[in-house]
């Protein structure tokens, strides 16, 4: 009679050690697919994905650890796509930013040289007024109303570029701060906080 409830006893516990070696099998399935869908790891994810209780999740130190670690992984992997995100906006923001102020002084160089023929043709038309005919005179004041019109459009342009660039460093700054309120919620939302927290059960 001893013999057989003996061997009732060790039959249960290989059957329990079985159901369990299934279990964490289901479990180490679904963090599997849920890390090749970089999706986020929870208990109640893993509960769902791979159809456990949540009581073993927390309860069997096996499931467990692999839950945290998988947690830690994901968590290490966010943080990389976060920092690969926040890279790739700053450096398109300051490739604008830099075009925005080359064109400005390309612009701001130009106004000058304008002027300064501005003031060539002016100082001519005095010198060689009294001298020149009438359609002479004609020619250069048609001309020097010309320069007149293209300083006022590259001051127009200047002004526009100038806007440009302010709306390109603003943009940059409102990035800036979109990027931090990104990973500051995130970081409110780790999943693996979660699992840290809970006070691990005796088997």
């Amino acid at each position: 009679m001893s013999g057989s409830t003996s061997g009732q006893t060790a039959g249960a516990i290989q059957a329990r050690r079985q159901h369990t070696e299934k279990l964490l099998a289901r479990v180490r399935s679904a963090l599997a697919a849920m890390r090749k869908e970089q999706a986020p790891v929870t208990v109640r994810a893993v509960e769902r994905r791979a159809g456990v209780s949540r009581t073993f999740l927390y309860q069997n130190t096996a499931a467990r650890q692999l839950v945290s670690e998988a947690a830690a992984q994901a968590e290490g992997h966010q943080a990389r796509s976060r920092e690969e995100v926040a890279a790739v906006a700053e450096a398109s923001w300051r490739e604008r930013a830099l075009n925005a102020e080359d064109r400005l002084r390309q612009a701001v160089t130009e106004i000058q040289g304008q002027r300064r023929h501005i003031g060539e043709l002016i100082g001519r038309i005095r010198d060689l007024e009294l001298d020149l005919p009438a359609d002479a005179v004609q020619r250069l004041t048609t001309e020097n109303t010309t320069l007149q019109q293209q300083l006022r459009t590259l001051t127009a342009d200047h002004h526009t570029l100038t806007n440009r660039l302010a709306a390109a460093r603003d943009n940059n700054r409102s990035l800036d701060q979109k990027i931090a309120e990104l990973e500051a919620l995130l970081l409110e939302q780790q999943p693996s906080a979660s699992v840290r927290r809970l006070h691990p059960l005796q088997e």
